[in-house]
């Protein structure tokens, strides 16, 4: 009996690119697959019928000798380029849904596996973080068994391959008419089995181990950067290589300073009378002490910026500044004789009309027409 053409049989113009021929042939397998038609004989010829299409038009050897001699030119018996492989539904499904199923089993385990990345908080003061500094810390991590090499096995022996599966790490399993891969439950992956295991890892290839490291923070820093530190993460199992460790940074609350982005702000309490007639303050900076100068009638809220008195951010650019914010200190234990005298002081306000207490008449006409326009 003559084959059918196979771009009939799959369904496809002779100009289908690979993705369409997979899904066509996704397409009919789907339909003619034997697990899904056990009384139907036919569906056996039409299944191995599309997966030797699928086999030849997947290949570009083989397609572009069937395009030019037809069947002659892939059929073995005839002197062609190659005949059908007989592939199973598993295999060229590996290629259909290899992004699924991990690449569909045909590969064999990869070199050694990296160790696990590790992740250290560390607590820096502000000064710290502004100006940078050097810091030993203390990790706990996996490192390579000195006693063993990293292999597991006793010194004399060596890891045999498992018998389970072959060294590939992983065991095919068949659900339906899908082959799925998991990880082998003898060797758990790794490919190989230890008869004689090392008396000091007990066979893992790692033992554990508390590293001290020094750290350097840069100048700048901001709350949760990180510093990756390379290879200083677990070791990696059967002598793989290690894993990093990145250190995160966590900047403490300062009793004086906030910090917002490349600026540092502080509050500057100031005495009534300072606030009125004007002064001078030392005022704190990362720095050292400077003079602030207060002008008169300075309220609560007013912003002072010191340039310069920042921070210089580590990814570069210009240094921040310190802004103050002053806050207007209201005296308090007052004695006999201060009281009377800031009386005195509140009936001489009074002479003044509301040019001394510009905020407060603003606010009480404010709070009069809200309730006027209520009552309308």
């Amino acid at each position: 009996m003559s084959k059918r053409d196979y771009y009939e049989v799959l369904g496809v113009s002779k100009g289908a690119d690979a993705k369409d021929v997979k899904k066509a042939y996704r397409r009919v397998a789907m339909k003619y697959h034997p697990d899904r038609n056990p009384d139907d004989p036919d569906a056996d010829e039409k299944f191995k019928e599309a997966t030797e299409a699928y086999d030849v038009l997947m290949d570009p050897e083989k397609r572009a000798a069937y395009d030019q001699f037809g069947h002659a030119g892939v059929d073995p018996n005839m002197g062609g380029a190659g005949g059908f492989g007989g592939g199973s539904f598993s295999d060229i499904f590996g290629d259909v849904f290899g992004d699924i199923f991990g690449g569909g089993g045909r590969g064999g385990r990869g070199g050694p596996q990296r160790g696990s990345d590790l992740r250290y908080t560390l607590d820096i003061s502000l000064e710290d973080a502004v100006k940078g500094t050097t810091i030993e810390i203390r990790v706990p991590t996996l490192v390579s068994c000195d006693t063993c090499d990293g292999s597991g096995a006793k010194k004399g022996s060596k890891p045999t391959t498992c018998g389970t599966c072959g060294g590939a790490g992983q065991v095919r399993m068949q659900q339906g008419f899908f082959q799925v891969q998991q990880t082998c439950p003898t060797c758990r992956g790794r490919g190989k089995s230890i008869s004689d295991p090392c008396t000091s890892c007990h066979g893992q290839g790692r033992v554990e181990k508390t590293k001290t490291l020094s750290v350097k923070v840069p100048p700048g820093v901001d709350p949760g950067d990180r510093i990756r530190l390379s290879g200083e993460g677990e070791a990696g199992p059967e002598g793989g290589p290690p894993g990093d460790l990145f250190v995160q940074m966590s900047v403490k609350q300062h009793p004086i300073f906030e910090r917002d982005g490349k600026h540092l702000y502080c509050e500057v309490p100031i005495t009534f009378v300072d606030a009125a007639l004007g002064g001078e303050l030392d005022v704190p900076t990362l720095d050292g002490r400077v003079k602030l100068k207060i002008p008169a009638e300075t309220q609560t809220g007013k912003l002072f910026r010191l340039r310069g008195k920042g921070v210089k951010p580590v990814r570069g650019g210009s240094v921040g500044d310190l802004l103050c914010r002053a806050v207007v200190e209201t005296p308090v234990n007052l004695d006999k004789k201060q009281k009377e005298l800031l009386r005195e002081f509140q009936e001489t306000l009074g002479e003044g009309g509301n040019a001394q207490s510009p905020r407060q008449t603003s606010w009480f006409e404010g709070v009069k027409n809200f309730f006027d326009d209520m009552k309308i």
